[in-house]
């Protein structure tokens, strides 16, 4: 049995950022996934990367988002140098839509969240937004444009962290996913996989929504998934700059021409299926925001879990079991928070000091509200 000094369960972009950090670091990592790496929710997004936070209860999360936005063009720049594949990014900007019969205080709202979180944000009228997307219904009110909001092709990026892993020397293993921790008394000494165990020094569990699945992660990361429908759709008549938002709807174009729409929110365990009700959401919201959509060809449509926790928020850090990490629950910041995930476990791992305050998001917190409780 190989010794490593990292594991990772989980080949998602989380975990495979994760494993190309701490190789790049010279150590020795190994790669474990249940299925083909990256096929989960990383194949499912939408790929935004919006550091704003949906709302106010999510502040705690804006620190790290803003972070990892910072981080994350020199974290493209390497990962495309070293896995020879380019990712797609796009930074346009966005624009948040009001159609009519929005009052004014929820555009006010919008504004004084942005300009809280230091976000650049500006209002415009619904002329005005046509004038930057011409394709847009005559019913917007008014709009919110956010300039510095990027995306890019989740599945490219997938893909070329995988690679860039690989190419520093971790190790991947598809289709021998972990089933238990490995611990003895306080310590965790790696994983138990299908058929048989792994040993290292540092276990990082990263496998989403099915985190809280393998045996002994559960009260650390009691994760469920959250089902998103989504499609994407092509047509030669529109050309969209910027993502677009209103309210659960959205609108990202892609680099070869494809628009993404999404997304539903449905909590039915790990059921994957696309539903009529689920694409009739899709395409109402869509064609209400740009009616010359309805000439588009519909080229593929699919669902993704997303891994989400009872706050919503992620789980990140080291637990009480000596050398056991979590990195899950990011629900839908994924994307957004790789780079920032991937250099807060990978200074922890060498150093044992973050550089940024991850307390808000650490996996002894579920544990600590139950015993508050008197569970």
């Amino acid at each position: 049995m190989k010794l490593y000094d990292a594991v990772v369960a989980g080949g998602g972009v989380i975990g495979a950022s994760i494993a190309f950090e701490l190789a790049s670091e010279g150590l020795s990592v190994a790669v474990f996934d249940a299925q083909t790496p990256g096929r989960e929710a990383s194949w499912a997004s939408a790929g935004m990367i919006s550091p704003a936070p949906e709302n106010s209860t999510m502040a705690s999360l804006l620190p790290i988002s803003l972070s990892s936005v910072r981080l994350y063009a020199a974290f493209l720049k390497r990962v495309e140098a070293i896995s020879g594949k380019t990712i797609g990014y796009r930074k346009d900007g966005a624009l948040d839509l009001f159609l009519d019969g929005t009052g004014q205080s929820e555009i006010d709202g919008l504004l004084a969240l942005h300009h809280g979180a230091g976000l650049r944000a500006e209002a415009l009228s619904g002329p005005e937004a046509r004038e930057i997307e011409p394709a847009l219904t005559g019913d917007i009110r008014a709009a919110v444009h956010r300039p510095d909001e990027a995306s890019l092709d989740n599945r490219l990026l997938t893909e070329a962290v995988l690679e860039a892993a690989l190419r520093k020397g971790a190790e991947i293993f598809p289709s021998n996913g972990a089933r238990a921790l490995w611990t003895e008394g306080t310590t965790c000494r790696g994983l138990h996989l299908q058929n048989d165990r792994v040993e290292a020094k540092w276990t990082v569990i990263a496998a989403g929504c099915f985190s809280a699945r393998i045996e002994g992660v559960a009260s650390y990361a009691p994760v469920v998934p959250a089902k998103g429908q989504m499609m994407a759709l092509r047509c030669d008549t529109v050309n969209l700059k910027k993502d677009l938002w209103c309210g659960h709807i959205y609108l990202v174009p892609r680099h070869d021409g494809r628009i993404i729409a999404g997304s539903t929110v449905e909590y039915e365990g790990f059921d994957r299926s696309v539903t009529a009700a689920g694409m009739k959401k899709l395409l109402t919201g869509a064609l209400s925001l740009v009616p010359a959509l309805e000439t588009a060809r519909i080229e593929e449509t699919w669902a993704g879990l997303r891994p989400d926790s009872p706050d919503h928020l992620p789980i990140l850090g080291p637990t009480e079991l000596n050398g056991l990490l979590i990195a899950t629950g990011h629900f839908r910041s994924g994307i957004l928070l790789t780079p920032v995930t991937a250099r807060l476990i990978r200074e922890w791992v060498t150093t044992q000091k973050v550089s940024e305050d991850w307390a808000p998001f650490s996996p002894l917190r579920f544990q600590q509200a139950r015993q508050s409780r008197g569970v």
